[in-house]
């Protein structure tokens, strides 16, 4: 705040914005379609298929929005008061012509590999949580999905750090910045920034930072999860699947194998064979 001023807080917060949207539709998106595929003909997965699926998940959600995440880590290091970019749009442009396209996906590996961990751990919790709560998953309010999604995400994020980190490093690392993007050590690729960190801060230098990033996601998570399941809930409520939005007890007589349409499709045919038919006269 001295040096730059109050609004230096949220530099990159529109870039943030914009891409937030995209990779968390992306990312819930790919995992209801990659957990369909890998469950079995009893409608079963396993805890391994299940990991492997929202890594999947993770890594195309992460490969398709992968650019603003860079641009979004150059404005968050440039000095606002002598800034090196101007907005988004002048930061794609000029680490387009300065640095190649390839700068726009400098950091991805790490940033794939992190996505394992993460889901990892994220499933770890999410598969334990009626040990937890000591009842069903289907009884949860929205406050303990709240929670839930609280819980996962900071186990989660504190698995997965390290990756978090060399990102970060290598993201913001360039010679067209001034003090070479503030970047404490120079590094060659993803390795070498591992092997540079932990020789100049130790392991624990790895996790540099945890505590404020836990402050931003472990909130965000939980509100996005619990947003998530109580919509989940509202739609199959308003297709007719279950009783309340508030839980999933299932709506006697429906038949839980029709999709949406077909379930709507039923309901017409029913309403037209029961309603009163007109006599002749009467058309």
């Amino acid at each position: 705040c001295r040096a730059e001023g109050l609004r230096a807080l949220w530099k990159g917060n529109l870039t943030a914005c914009l891409r937030l949207w995209p990779y968390s539709a992306l990312q819930l998106a790919a995992a209801r379609r990659l957990v369909i595929l890998f469950t079995d003909e009893l409608g079963h997965i396993s805890h391994w298929r299940a990991i492997m699926a929202g890594s999947l998940a993770g890594m195309v959600a992460t490969t398709v929005t992968y650019p603003t995440d860079v641009i979004k880590t150059r404005l968050i290091v440039q000095n606002r008061l002598e800034p090196s970019y101007q907005g988004i749009l002048h930061a794609f442009y000029k680490i387009y012509h300065q640095e190649g396209l390839l700068a726009l996906y400098r950091g991805i590996s790490p940033a794939i590999l992190g996505a394992v961990p993460f889901s990892a751990g994220s499933f770890f919790v999410y598969i334990n949580l009626d040990k937890i709560w000591r009842e069903p998953i289907v009884h949860f309010t929205p406050l303990q999905n709240f929670i839930n999604g609280c819980v996962a995400a900071g186990v989660a994020q504190t698995l997965s750090f390290p990756f978090e980190t060399v990102k970060r490093k290598m993201q913001a690392q360039s010679p067209w910045l001034p003090h070479y993007g503030a970047v404490d050590v120079r590094f060659t690729g993803m390795a070498d920034c591992f092997r540079q960190t932990v020789k100049n801060k130790g392991v624990r230098g790895l996790w540099s930072g945890l505590t404020p990033s836990l402050l931003k996601i472990v909130p965000y998570f939980g509100v996005m999860f619990s947003t998530f399941e109580f919509c989940k809930r509202l739609c199959l409520y308003r297709n007719g699947y279950i009783e309340s939005p508030l839980n999933y007890k299932l709506t006697p007589g429906v038949d839980q194998s029709l999709q949406p349409q077909e379930l709507r499709e039923l309901k017409r045919l029913r309403r037209e064979n029961f309603e009163p038919r007109k006599s002749g006269l009467e058309n």
